[in-house]
């Protein structure tokens, strides 16, 4: 039924925000990118659109939650591997993002981490070893 996803996410600072995927190993569509949104590539068909905060008001008549202080979308991302988990966020550290919490292991299935980007939005991290219970 679906071909794409695109998460739209509000950015303080674009250039910014930029820098900090790129720095993740990341890259933007710039068919898709201009000075008030850029379409970070996630995956095929995974998007998110990193949108200044002008103009992403122009897509709700509700006002933008500061990820900051409140939550308004976790974003998760399945991983191949628990290395990959573990480097992603080691990346992101890196490049200036909080990571709040530790890694969890859910059983023998799931392992999982993340980390806040620079605006707060929340990105969770995961890889499914098998099948839960």
């Amino acid at each position: 039924m679906h071909q794409q996803i695109y998460v739209n996410l509000p950015v303080k600072d674009l250039p910014r925000s930029r820098a900090f995927f790129e720095a993740m190993g990341y890259s933007f569509n710039p068919q898709f990118s201009n000075e008030v949104g850029a379409c970070l590539e996630l995956g095929p068909n995974l998007y998110a659109m990193l949108l200044t905060e002008d103009f992403a008001r122009g897509f709700t008549s509700k006002p933008l939650v500061d990820a900051t202080t409140a939550t308004e979308v976790l974003v998760c991302l399945s991983c191949e591997s628990r290395e990959q988990v573990d480097s992603l966020v080691a990346k992101a550290r890196a490049a200036g993002a909080a990571v709040p919490r530790e890694p969890q292991i859910h059983g023998d299935f799931m392992y999982g981490h993340g980390f806040e980007d620079l605006d707060g939005h929340i990105w969770e991290l995961a890889c499914m070893t098998g099948s839960p219970a």
